[in-house]
């Protein structure tokens, strides 16, 4: 159909089809009903076809941050030309915990991105990425770690974060070593691949004034203790300097053993109602789900935020005694409570120091008294090859073994309540 004029000086239109002539608008609309519909269908069908592929790739890459990312690194570095080095690298400092579970399909590039954006802003720690999501823990100035807050909301990738997941604390740059940024399959090491149990499966998140009236309906009413269990998902050293009351704390060296502790004391959470908590959330999100895959628990709840929102809102709350951190303080105060003790002579002790035997990694709660008496090792194997090793130094390489503690620990125990 073709819209033409009848003259260059009647502006009056005039419609062509078929070698027919249509003067009127309600005929030629007759002519192409009667003569052209099944080609009329078929055009707007594809016309129809064509507009919602578009809107959908439109939609698509505004939904999805990994394509609006740029390829280099640099796009997402704060500019810092109006600070000095010394004002980034000097001055009160703080530590950062944070993680986020969500897609990252480039876990290279943001690993490239972290390590630059760390040193530029002179921040140590450490940050694992995976395609699963990000987890980190850096220590710098405040100065620095506001930069680095607003360089992580300000990614399209993580602009599902907010302030309030950063968890602060007292120190700084001195509370690690070095900075490491790696890629992994796995952003908190449970062991189980991601795609099979993943963290869109974990149980229902409590605000931490939800899980302290929780708690304390547990504590105060006896009959709830048959059925809601209080579970810490951290490991046996971290929970020995301080945990919640009344909690069960499983005796595992590492989070990858909590898998196969949740088969082994299955009959343990049949029908009851879980409370879970960790650190700062991150080990609950998948522990949690993997718990619920065993379909036995009645309800699976995690504290948000960890023990370290909770403490941070409760700090003389439930929790008593020390926060473990993964840096070198070992570990951050709220309370004043110690509910461990040192190895050696039994007294009051929450400090932890690592074993003083060449390459064991294992930690001692070992008090001033029995340090100055030489007591530093983790175990009387460890005593005594500190001893020997003291009395006559080997020249070279000592060789690792594995201590007497690691050895004696049963891997998976089987608890009761």
């Amino acid at each position: 159909v073709f819209k033409v004029s009848s003259s260059p000086t009647d502006t009056s239109p005039v419609w062509q089809c078929c070698d027919e002539t249509f003067s009127d608008p309600s005929s030629v609309h007759k002519h192409v009903s009667n003569l052209h519909a099944e080609e009329i269908e078929q055009l707007t069908t594809a016309a129809l076809d064509q507009m919602l592929s578009q809107s959908k790739e439109a939609f698509q890459k505004q939904e999805d941050p990994n394509e609006s990312q740029s390829d280099d690194p640099a796009s997402w570095i704060p500019s810092t030309s109006h600070l000095s080095e010394e004002e980034l690298s000097k001055g009160p400092g703080e530590v950062l915990l944070y993680y986020s579970y969500c897609q990252i399909r480039d876990p290279k590039l943001i690993c490239s991105w972290q390590s630059e954006l760390c040193s530029r802003l002179h921040l140590t720690g450490k940050v694992r990425v995976a395609t699963e999501g990000i987890n980190g823990t850096v220590g710098g100035t405040k100065t620095a770690t506001k930069l680095y807050i607003k360089a992580m909301l300000s990614h399209p990738i993580f602009k599902i974060m907010q302030v309030e997941d950063f968890k602060t604390s007292e120190g700084g740059a001195e509370c690690f070593s070095e900075l490491k940024v790696g890629v992994y399959k796995e952003i908190v090491p449970m062991g189980v691949d991601p795609d099979t149990i993943s963290y869109r499966l974990a149980g229902t998140h409590l605000e931490p004034e939800q899980f302290h009236k929780e708690v304390q309906s547990l504590l105060e009413d006896a009959s709830s203790k048959n059925d809601t269990i209080l579970l810490d998902c951290r490991n046996f050293y971290e929970s020995k300097i301080g945990q919640f009351k009344n909690c069960l704390a499983p005796d595992i060296r590492k989070f990858s053993y909590f898998p196969d502790y949740v088969e082994k004391n299955l009959d343990l959470f049949r029908n009851k109602k879980v409370l879970m908590y960790c650190t700062g959330g991150i080990r609950c999100e998948r522990g949690s789900a993997y718990l619920r895959s065993k379909n036995v628990c009645k309800e699976v709840y995690q504290l948000k935020g960890g023990i370290h929102k909770y403490l941070e809102q409760f700090p003389e709350g439930f929790y008593r005694g020390k926060l473990f951190v993964f840096d070198d303080r070992y570990a951050i105060s709220f309370n004043k409570d110690i509910i461990s003790d040192c190895r050696y002579c039994g007294a009051p002790w929450d400090q932890y120091q690592l074993c003083s035997t060449d390459f064991c990694c294992q930690l001692v709660l070992s008090c001033s008294s029995c340090r100055q008496k030489g007591l530093t090792a983790c175990c009387p194997l460890c005593q005594a090859k500190e001893q020997r090793s003291s009395s006559s130094p080997s020249p070279g390489r000592p060789h690792r073994e594995e201590c007497e503690c690691t050895d004696s620990r049963p891997r998976i125990p089987n608890d009761t309540l």
